[in-house]
């Protein structure tokens, strides 16, 4: 895929938000720092944007290292799972992004290598033996057109969450087939329990359950070669994908109004039994505890797309400013060591996305789905999550169609040519 610059009208269209936000802890403040990064006390300060889902943990760590260091300091803002996407694109219109923000991998991190706004780790990650330190997919995962973008927080695959006692109450197997799924979706609505808790709001979460469909149809080899845009999305396999989906649709396998609804509010309709199965990573575990359910009633299997039932897998990262002076860069990663050692995962663990994606990972305790997931995604295989696989305005038109076709203002014979229109609007540039 070819790089792409920031347009003069998308910098336009958000400077009004951008002058908001750049009293959040941005970088670039005038006078404040010296030329090494250092306030006139000697101090190295430096900001830090992450999720708002991991605010416990990470502010008693905050206040724990900068306790620790006289010649640190952080500060920290926290976003939720958009929130911090847009504050990012903002910020990077008026050249005010903190010293390090959290990220995924893929092209939503590779938006800001392509615009020279993070920094080139490939180097650093070579002289301090990240190829040791890290598991090999997730820092393949943070590594962008041979660059090496971010620092390796979390590496993700994502299966079938599902309510154990539902399943036992209506008799259900674990689905091992496609047809099998499908009978296990019409068995849970005919007594009344919704089958799939999915959310429309934004796109990404319904795009999890498609992109499945997608694999299911497509098989593996050409889900691949569609997503690398090498081989076109305009073909039967997506038609039939989206018919699917439209029929899951119409029979009410989602939830009433879903399409509005807001992703990060899946469990809830899970945990109190309107539906019984949610498509979501090994985080769920913690999800599940931090909302004292007992996490011993849900299991997870990868869904039955045929083949060896591969999951979609991604990581999530911390880049860093590219205009990081030596000294910032050092505090940085002295501090996102500090925060992903392993004696702060466990204390922390249901904040974080077990486990560490370390070269060599521990399982976290009390946490049963976590290591079947990670297992399972090691001997069926992953293909790369479709919104970081896809730039951000060919995942949109994605999400469009979704919409789209759930509302009957689309058909799904259309979606195919539509997507590779975007696509060939995205390579043309």
């Amino acid at each position: 895929m070819k790089a792409k610059k920031i347009t003069a009208l998308a910098m336009a269209s958000i400077m009004v938000l951008a002058t908001a936000l750049t009293g959040c802890g941005a970088k670039g403040e005038e006078g404040k720092k010296s030329g090494d990064g250092k306030n006139k006390d000697g101090v190295t300060e430096v900001t830090f944007w992450q999720l708002s889902t991991r605010q416990e943990a990470f502010e008693p760590m905050v206040e724990e290292f900068n306790s620790a260091h006289d010649d640190i300091k952080v500060t920290a803002s926290y976003y939720d799972t958009d929130g911090i996407k847009d504050a990012c694109k903002v910020a990077a219109s008026s050249k005010t992004l903190p010293n390090m923000w959290f990220n995924w991998g893929g092209s939503l991190g590779g938006f800001y290598v392509d615009n020279g706004l993070t920094y080139d780790l490939t180097s650093y990650a070579e002289e301090n033996g990240w190829a040791d330190k890290f598991n090999s997919n997730a820092l393949n995962l943070c590594t962008y057109d041979g660059k090496v973008s971010g620092y390796p927080t979390s590496y993700n695959v994502l299966g079938f969450y599902y309510r154990k006692d539902i399943f036992e109450q209506y008799n259900l197997e674990v689905p091992t087939t496609f047809e099998e799924f499908e009978q296990v979706c019409a068995t849970l609505k005919e007594n009344d329990v919704t089958p799939i808790s999915t959310a429309g709001l934004y796109g990404w979460h319904t795009m999890r359950f498609i992109e499945l469909l997608i694999e299911h149809y497509t098989g593996a080899e050409q889900h691949d070669a569609m997503n690398t845009f090498d081989e076109s999305w305009d073909n039967d396999a997506v038609t039939k994908a989206f018919e699917k989906y439209k029929e899951f649709v119409d029979k009410g396998y989602f939830p009433d109004g879903f399409l509005t609804q807001d992703p990060n509010d899946t469990l809830m309709a899970v945990a109190n039994g309107q539906c019984a199965m949610d498509v979501q990573g090994q985080w769920y575990d913690g999800n599940i505890l931090q909302n004292d359910l007992d996490v011993n009633n849900y299991g997870v299997f990868a869904f039955p797309s045929g083949e060896k039932n591969r999951m979609s897998s991604f990581a999530e990262m911390t880049q860093f400013n590219a205009d990081n002076t030596d000294e910032e860069l050092a505090a940085c990663v002295e501090f996102m060591d500090f925060c992903y050692s392993q004696e702060n995962a466990d204390k922390y663990a249901q904040y974080y996305n077990m486990p560490l994606p370390t070269a060599e990972p521990k399982m976290p305790e009390g946490q049963p789905n976590v290591p079947v997931m990670i297992e399972t995604g090691e001997a069926n295989g992953t293909f790369t999550i479709t919104d970081q696989a896809f730039p951000t305005e060919v995942a949109d038109v994605l999400f469009n169609c979704q919409d789209a076709v759930a509302n009957g203002e689309m058909k799904p014979d259309e979606v195919g040519a539509k997507i590779q229109e975007a696509i060939d609007s995205y390579n043309s540039k």
